[in-house]
């Protein structure tokens, strides 16, 4: 968890400060699917090009404080996102991750996994950098991304 003193937390927690909810959104929206929007940042190389994560639109920490509708919509919003990634990334693998520990808001994370990448046999570290090229190859993922979910 986050190093937060308990006042802060439940603030985060209860959605009052949550920077989602007093955004309005996530920063690097690039996609509005159903419940929730897509990001996928631009201003720095993932170690992973085509990192990117889902949020639910309504505030809620756990997935077993969505609605049953909301529950399916999100699943069916996750199998989206990661087929397409899978499509335009050739990745071998789409590892997927659910925390909020640092934003309280539900949200998972995708990670297209390469064979050679820095990670293989090991834990993903989402705070490594990556290289020029794979910087270069992020930024046409997210266009790419971007085109797709806008058509």
């Amino acid at each position: 968890m986050a190093r937060w003193d308990d006042d802060d937390w439940a603030a985060l927690v209860d959605g009052r400060r949550c920077p989602i909810c007093i955004n309005g959104s996530p920063a690097n929206v690039i996609a509005d699917i159903g419940c929730c929007w897509l990001t996928m940042g631009a201003d720095a190389a993932p170690a992973l090009p085509g990192t990117c994560a889902l949020f639910v639109r309504r505030h809620v920490v756990e997935v077993h404080e969505l609605r049953v509708e909301e529950a399916r919509d999100f699943i069916v919003a996750v199998q989206r996102v990661s087929k397409l990634l899978w499509e335009l990334t050739g990745a071998t693998k789409i590892n997927l991750e659910l925390h909020g520990n640092t934003i309280p808001h539900l949200h998972m994370h995708f990670y297209p996994r390469y064979r050679g990448d820095p990670f293989e046999r090991t834990p993903i570290n989402p705070q490594q950098s990556g290289t020029t090229a794979d910087y270069v190859k992020h930024l046409a993922v997210r266009q790419r991304m971007i085109d797709r979910l806008a058509a």
